[in-house]
């Protein structure tokens, strides 16, 4: 579960801390206080896109930490699969720290990249946002449901279908290369065997580029390289050196201390001598042969000239060569060729399509049970005599994830037909559904936290008071951390936080806090009568609370 929050420098928040506790954690606060604030800062640290102007005015730099608490051996040895271990005390910490240059992410003090991150918290929380019920209304969105819900069934012929899928399409794009006429097979025969023959009759060696790249170095700055050695020769020659070594040894007659400045002199000496005599021995054998650089130069054109066409290594040129003798054997042997292409395809097209069928079979077997749940789910919020069901469709073409499509299929009022969402539910009744796929889901994937960011949109009444009841079911075996405007929904909380926006010296700030029994029943109360709170108001949220307490 989520234990902890840390916020520092985000937006209007300067500094919050937040501590949640098992069960339904709610958040209440007026509009504009900053909710959302707080559920975008656990997404930003889950690695969501940073909205411009997130660091606070003024600050350096935003700072946003999650900590988790790990209990279950299961989820531990998910989290090592994915190369983290949680701390002796059981714990996962998450922090991204935001700079107007770039942002860091950590798990336990280690760097982690985007995708690392996102694997890794979708083992320990789920998010669902104020405007996610709308993907519902894409039928892409109910097929992912599905497999979500029976994901250890699905999953690995998922990946093999992937796979295959991968194979099967670069047959076609090979097969494609083998549709030529003779006129054509006949031009692009006599192209490759030119390649062929230009790459072999160049015979590459490794490292020849670099050795010949020294030698016309050498030949064309030839006379400089003689003009640098000339000068140096003569200041070695010179008598600079023999004069100080001749000072120091008369020196040296009266103090003996002197005697290892000589040695050292005389040491120079030698170097710079047996240095001169080098020069003068490279400068004596220094040719400009105008033959062997026009011939280096001549080499060094072909070999960048092949780059160029073939690739930018020996190797690479190699590998171009290889592949197209390859394809040379294919046109010479064309119709032998694109017989065994077209074998490997319809092989390969009857293994997709006994996967594709076994993944079908999975699904639709599934999704009896998952509609059945689904169902359930929306009588406990109020579709009394709701109808749910699931429509598969073959797709006319393979996919990577197969070759179904699917969509869920509602009637909310007795005799009326089952018909697609999108043609039926209101933003409200979405807003349910969403909240009965999430439970299930949520139940067979075990995941520990669940965030419902106004949950309530489009809902009041008894139907509000069912969501208070289903979340209330919920959190008994997941902890839940809800925002919401309906006092329905906030007096089922076992924590109460109410999030506030203030002034204080020129300047805006959020806050969050965590309320006692008497301060929840107050903010119920500005829930239930806004601006006016009555003793009567106060009185209602009172016992609201206490039927609240009852209920659970």
């Amino acid at each position: 579960m989520l234990l902890e929050l840390h916020v520092k420098n985000l937006a209007l928040i300067e500094k919050a801390d937040v501590e949640f506790g098992e069960g339904l954690n709610i958040l209440t606060g007026e509009t504009g206080a900053g909710k959302s604030i707080i559920i975008g800062s656990v997404t930003m640290a889950l690695g969501g896109k940073a909205p411009k102007g997130s660091i606070r005015p003024g600050a350096d730099y935003a700072y946003i930490e999650l900590v988790f608490s790990v209990t279950g051996e299961e989820k531990r040895k998910a989290l090592r699969e994915l190369e983290v271990e949680p701390t002796e005390d059981g714990l996962v910490i998450i922090s991204r720290k935001l700079t107007p240059a770039r942002s860091i992410s950590r798990i336990n003090d280690e760097t982690v990249t985007m995708a690392r991150l996102s694997q890794i918290t979708g083992l320990l929380l789920d998010i669902h946002g104020q405007h996610e019920h709308q993907s519902l209304l894409y039928k892409s969105k109910h097929l992912e449901i599905l497999d979500a819900y029976v994901k250890a069934a699905t999953q690995p012929v998922k990946q093999t279908i992937a796979d295959r899928y991968r194979i099967y399409r670069s047959l076609e794009e090979k097969l494609r290369g083998f549709d030529l006429d003779a006129e054509s097979r006949i031009r692009e025969a006599d192209f490759l065997r030119f390649e062929i023959e230009e790459i072999e009759a160049s015979a590459l060696k490794e490292g020849e580029e670099e050795e010949l790249t020294s030698i016309y170095r050498r030949y064309s700055h030839s006379r400089r390289i003689a003009e640098c050695l000339g000068a140096a020769c003569e200041a070695v020659e010179g008598e600079w050196l023999s004069r100080a070594l001749k000072e120091v040894e008369q020196a040296a007659e009266y103090d003996e201390t002197l005697g290892g400045i000589r040695d050292q002199l005389y040491d120079a000496d030698s170097i710079l001598r047996d240095a001169g005599r080098e020069m003068s021995t490279y400068l004596d054998s220094m040719e400009m042969d105008e033959e062997t650089f026009r011939k280096t130069e001549e080499r060094l054109d072909l070999i960048h000239n092949l780059q160029a066409k073939y690739g930018a290594t020996v190797e690479a040129i190699r590998q171009k060569l290889e592949q197209k003798k390859k394809r040379l054997e294919e046109l010479e042997d064309y119709d032998a060729h694109r017989k065994r292409m077209e074998q490997e395809l319809e092989e390969c097209r009857n293994g997709l399509e006994k996967l594709c069928t076994q993944l079908t079979g999975i699904r639709k077997k599934a999704s009896g049970t998952l509609v059945k749940k689904i169902r359930q789910g929306l009588v406990d919020l109020n579709f009394l005599d709701v109808e749910f069901d699931m429509e598969f469709e073959k797709l006319d073409h393979f996919t990577p994830s197969g070759w179904d499509g699917a969509q869920f299929l509602i009637s909310t009022n007795p005799g009326q037909p089952m018909r697609p969402l999108k043609d039926v539910a209101s933003g409200g009744e979405l807003s349910r559904i969403m909240l009965a796929i999430k439970t299930v889901l949520a139940d067979s994937d075990d995941i520990p936290t669940l965030i419902f960011d106004e949950i309530d949109t489009g809902i009041s009444g008894r139907t509000a008071q069912k969501v208070s009841e289903k979340l209330m079911l919920i959190a008994r075996s997941h902890q839940i951390i809800c925002i919401t405007h309906l006092p329905q929904i906030a007096a089922m909380a076992d924590s109460h936080f109410e999030i506030a926006k203030s002034a204080s010296q020129g300047r805006t700030i959020t806050t969050i806090r965590l309320l006692d029994r008497k301060a929840s029943v107050e903010e119920l109360a500005r829930l239930l009568g806004g601006a006016r709170i009555t003793e009567a108001v106060l009185k209602n949220a009172g016992e609201m609370k206490e039927l609240a307490d009852r209920t659970k």
